[in-house]
């Protein structure tokens, strides 16, 4: 049986990242400490104006920025991506694969308490989800995730792997529909709905340990196969100021 559970210390990685900047934007009011890495020093100072608490500038295709990045921290919420580009179709050098198998690694041997990892509808058996020439355009990130998510469920952690559809950059709907499963179930997505879902996953007991496939409610464009109804636990991203002084 799941549980609820305390942590005090959060990696987001990819925090430069659209996702990860709203991920910032939720966590900051919270009682975790928060670092967040980038691959740009350029970025440091924009990733403290959202929030962080310490910024780390690492490559995630070095296994050694990867320890260093988890160190101390009780959950990782993985936000890396690859940048929009050939690379998505024939899948060479993607940090989608390869930079987090090498933080997912990192994470088991720091003894990090929880995994969040963005994915994508399109990945493994939501690829339905997906139109075809869709599907045949980013093929070699959907293989890249494929990999990463089968990583991440072998690796013994705890953890939530949140799969949205295409993602917008409208503001919060605060309405998202949950399928688990896969199927043909297809939409949009705030990503700072996406950022919510993410970062309350490590609350929530009903996510601990599955694939979730999530679209909003006014971007869904077909019906879930395979409905969840989720008590997400919002509540616990309410801030605790004294705990953190402590």
């Amino acid at each position: 049986m799941t549980r609820s559970r305390t942590f005090d210390r959060a990696l987001v990685a990819g925090a430069s990242g659209e996702t990860g900047q709203e991920l910032l934007s939720v966590l900051r009011p919270t009682d975790l400490a928060v670092r967040a890495t980038t691959r740009s020093y350029a970025n440091v100072d924009m990733l403290e104006r959202h929030g962080a608490d310490d910024v780390l500038v690492a490559d995630f295709f070095e296994s050694a920025d990867a320890v260093a990045a988890v160190e101390d921290c009780d959950i990782v919420y993985c936000a890396l991506g690859t940048p929009s580009g050939f690379r998505h179709t024939i899948g060479t050098r993607l940090v989608d694969r390869t930079g987090v198998i090498n933080l997912i690694t990192a994470a088991v041997g720091a003894g990090v308490s929880y995994f969040v990892l963005e994915s994508a509808i399109g990945v493994r058996n939501s690829k339905s989800g997906l139109s075809l020439p869709a599907r045949f355009l980013i093929h070699g990130s959907l293989s890249a995730k494929h990999d990463a998510e089968t990583a991440l469920r072998r690796s013994g952690l705890d953890y939530t792997i949140v799969r949205p559809g295409r993602l917008t950059n409208d503001p919060p709907s605060g309405a998202v529909v949950v399928n688990e499963g896969g199927g043909s179930f297809s939409g949009s997505i705030p990503r700072a709905d996406v950022a919510q879902v993410m970062a309350v996953s490590p609350f929530t007991p009903d996510a601990q340990n599955r694939t979730l496939e999530v679209v909003s409610r006014d971007g869904m464009t077909s019906e879930p196969t395979t409905p969840v109804d989720i008590e997400w636990a919002d509540d616990r991203l309410t801030v605790d100021r004294e705990h953190r002084r402590l």
